[in-house]
């Protein structure tokens, strides 16, 4: 088994990310013969054109995985913009990708109408992603519900490349974590930096209490009872629980809990979590990066260089 996850350098982590994607890949470390982590900063461009923005946001993301627990002796990160077999796999995919696979996109139309700029990178954002999992021979791709579709389309042009030239790439297999595969964000809508709804994984306690104390709820009666599995405060909060607190606490929200006594808690609970992360956070200079990020580029353009050469010889290009 071989594993690949990667993440946009787009600005703070938050906890959808932390939840969604980071708990969850970490924990995946260990099972599978190779894991790679990449920074999607190809992806990135697609949104995000401040130089500088960017190139710290590549830096930052990378001791945030750190603080988290990530061990580059276990599993391999590393900079997609930084292994050019990424683009080179890009192109060679692009010219068996059918426009009509595309066009049926959801995640294309979604920015579109979130205001991000209709470019043809944004377009071809599943190809891009394809290459990005085709190119390390993954087996399976931790995604969130809404990525779904776009590992449903690497499957797709995977099977059309070999059907084409041979038997070359890998099927790969979406591993959606179901009760973390799509994280609320303040608002309720999926937590998201482009929503505005995020709770920051290493904001300072003013920055967390503003968040979690604004997430929405209904107009119901102080103490009267109240829906957990409809009540933002509590889905996020039971993210952090065992099963036993989880049934607990959505009994004492049946039972008439404050909305505000349940803010409180919530915010009590992410700063006793968050509290180790921050100090290990803080402790790591911006050299680690360099160093880890080095190491995990010469060891992920060994496994792309090798793909690349049984493509280019599978498509008459060697």
């Amino acid at each position: 088994m071989r594993v690949l996850s990667g993440i946009q350098p787009s600005g703070q982590l938050h906890l959808g990310n932390y939840f969604g994607s980071i708990v969850p890949n970490l924990a995946l470390v260990g099972q599978a013969e190779q894991n790679f982590f990449f920074i999607a900063d190809l992806h990135a461009l697609t949104s995000m054109q401040e130089p500088a923005v960017l190139k710290q946001a590549r830096e930052d993301i990378v001791l945030d995985y750190l603080a988290c627990g990530f061990d580059p002796t276990k599993a391999i990160i590393f900079e997609q913009s930084q292994v050019p077999e990424h683009t080179q796999l890009l192109w060679i995919l692009s010219c068996i990708a059918p426009m009509g696979l595309l066009e049926r996109a959801v995640s294309y139309k979604d920015k579109v109408q979130q205001g991000i700029r209709a470019s043809v990178g944004l377009f071809t954002y599943p190809v891009l992603m394809a290459a990005d999992i085709l190119l390390y021979r993954a087996t399976h791709v931790p995604v969130g519900r809404d990525q779904k579709q776009h590992v449903e389309i690497a499957r797709d042009l995977a099977g059309k490349f070999n059907a084409a030239f041979g038997e070359v790439f890998v099927i790969p297999e979406p591993v959606i974590q179901k009760d973390t595969a799509v994280v609320p964000g303040t608002d309720g809508r999926k937590m998201s930096k482009s929503y505005g709804n995020v709770i920051p994984l290493f904001g300072n306690e003013n920055t967390l209490k503003k968040a979690i104390m604004g997430i929405v709820t209904d107009s119901k009666d102080a103490h009267a009872p109240k829906d957990p599995d409809t009540c933002v405060v509590y889905q996020i909060h039971k993210l952090f629980l065992s099963g036993a607190e989880a049934k607990a606490l959505a009994q004492e929200y049946r039972s008439g809990l404050a909305y505000g006594e349940a803010k409180k808690r919530l915010l009590a609970t992410v700063l006793e979590h968050l509290a180790p992360l921050r100090e290990r956070r803080l402790g790591l200079k911006s050299s680690v990066a360099k160093e880890v990020l080095e190491a995990g580029r010469k060891k992920a353009q060994e496994v792309a260089h090798t793909t690349m050469a049984h493509v280019r010889e599978s498509t008459g290009l060697s």
